[in-house]
């Protein structure tokens, strides 16, 4: 047999035919569902008159429209009641278990299927929403899909799928004081482009890889559809395995070990050759922030704003409407920059390990005046965790606000949006025009790095804090 990727390898085990071209009907292990897209496939299978083909398999939650206020319920937020109660009908018409507000399992669609055991080594799962590429993380062939593709997987449990190129990104070195996962994210984005994934799986690799704790490669894989790719995938390992152990839906006992015994030969064969291969140096990374509207106008907070001079017409012009947008100028320090709002939260950063860190750095200081700051667990499982912790505790002494589980500011998809012109520090993972709001400026960086501007006003290095 000729070696293989380890993205080869889960898709050559579920191939259910070979459509020919590359092309394959694959069974689907998982497919998890929200409100936004979730509400709306539910609803289509009921106008067609399809039944789910194994409810068993399928999971939901409302995360994207609903309100994050404390004591919130499912229509604090009109704009999203009906989503909410939508997901609700929907699930309990077809027997699809649902997580409610309020319930344990319920949060972030990408982070409660992780913690519950839901996402697994060596599966594949689907989910209306891109970023479901984080839960690749654990080992899975992860991918976000259309409206159409979810349905059909609702009605059949297979999906017809192309097979991408692969992509593998080496990381190779220690990622230095106060750089995190989130850093290294941003990152390779900037220095590959938001182009650079478009048409491949990518795995990542190396010695940072294996050195990182599972919450942080969950963090690596959220952003990699930022680099235009579906799916982004690290093989699983003890850290992976010590992870699942005991999780809710996840197997138990003897039939844990023989899980783990057939986990263990999912990774790539060590003479494999993939279509595309990066080297990241971790040296080279720094606390990293992005100064544009997309996340590929990241820098360094040492680093000065860049200029679009020299660059060909259409990127100049682009750099030129990032610039004006954004309200900066280049070739300006992006340190000192003043910012209004923080937001701690999002699937890409609002796990316990994300809110430890955050509290860790606010503990003892207070936000600036003129700021307002958010954090938002990602779950309702994170919120308990961190409340029994004191971690709310240490965040309202800060002048921080504790909200309830949900996407919350990320996609200001649920009314709750940073206001025309303000400057928002984001543990996001997108700082489109308008994703937090119209008119809405917007930085992304790591939990630390947000602590760090709310409590000095600024954009500033996380390092200096410590």
């Amino acid at each position: 047999m000729q070696p293989r990727t380890l993205f080869d390898k889960i898709w050559d085990a579920h191939v259910v035919r070979d459509l020919g071209d590359g092309w394959a009907l694959l069974h689907i292990d998982r497919h998890l569902l929200h409100d936004l897209s979730g509400s709306a496939s539910l609803s289509d299978m009921a106008e067609r008159g399809l039944a789910v083909h194994d409810p068993a398999l399928v999971f939901a939650t409302p995360d994207h429209a609903v309100s994050t206020r404390p004591g919130r319920d499912g229509g604090t937020y009109p704009g999203g009641h009906r989503l909410w109660s939508s997901l609700k009908a929907g699930a309990e018409r077809t027997a699809i278990r649902l997580f409610d507000l309020g319930q344990r399992g319920h949060g972030i669609v990408h982070v409660m299927g992780p913690e519950q055991g839901i996402v697994l080594p060596g599966v594949t799962m689907i989910c209306g929403d891109s970023h479901t590429c984080t839960n690749g993380a654990l080992g899975a062939l992860a991918l976000g899909v259309g409206s159409s593709e979810s349905t059909h997987a609702l009605a059949t449990q297979t999906l017809r799928l192309q097979r991408p190129r692969s992509m593998r990104i080496r990381c190779e070195g220690e990622l230095g004081f106060g750089v995190t996962a989130k850093d290294l994210a941003l990152h390779i984005i900037g220095r590959l482009g938001a182009a650079a994934g478009v048409g491949h799986a990518i795995e990542y690799a190396g010695p940072v890889i294996e050195a990182m704790e599972v919450e942080a490669r969950l963090t690596l894989c959220n952003l990699t559809v930022e680099l235009g790719a579906r799916s982004g995938i690290v093989a699983p390992d003890e850290r992976t395995f010590a992870y699942v152990k005991g999780r809710r839906f996840a197997p138990q006992g003897a039939d844990f070990d023989v899980a783990v015994s057939a986990w263990r030969a999912l990774h790539s064969d060590p003479d494999v050759v993939f279509d595309r291969e990066v080297v990241i140096d971790a040296r080279d990374v720094a606390p990293t922030v992005t100064w544009g509207t997309s996340p590929e106008q990241a820098i360094a907070i040492d680093a000065q704003i860049p200029h679009p001079d020299g660059s060909e017409a259409p990127q100049a012009a682009a750099l030129h409407a990032a610039l004006d947008y954004m309200g900066l100028q280049a070739g300006a320090p992006i340190a000192g920059t003043p910012i209004d709002w923080v937001f701690i939260g999002s699937c890409a950063n609002s796990r316990l390990s994300d809110l430890r860190a955050a509290a860790e750095l606010a503990r003892g200081r207070r936000v600036a005046p003129g700021v307002r700051a958010w954090v938002v667990p990602g779950s309702e499982d994170v919120k308990r965790a961190a409340e029994a912790e004191g971690l709310h505790e240490v965040f309202a002494a800060a002048g921080f606000e504790w909200r309830e589980p949900g996407c919350g500011m990320c996609v200001a998809a649920n009314g709750e949006q940073v206001p025309p012109l303000a400057r928002c520090v984001s543990t996001s993972n997108r700082n489109f025009v308008g994703r937090q709001g119209p008119q809405a400026r917007t930085h992304l960086a790591s939990p630390a790095m947000a602590v760090a501007a709310a409590v000095t006003g600024a954009l500033i290095d996380v390092r200096h804090l410590a």
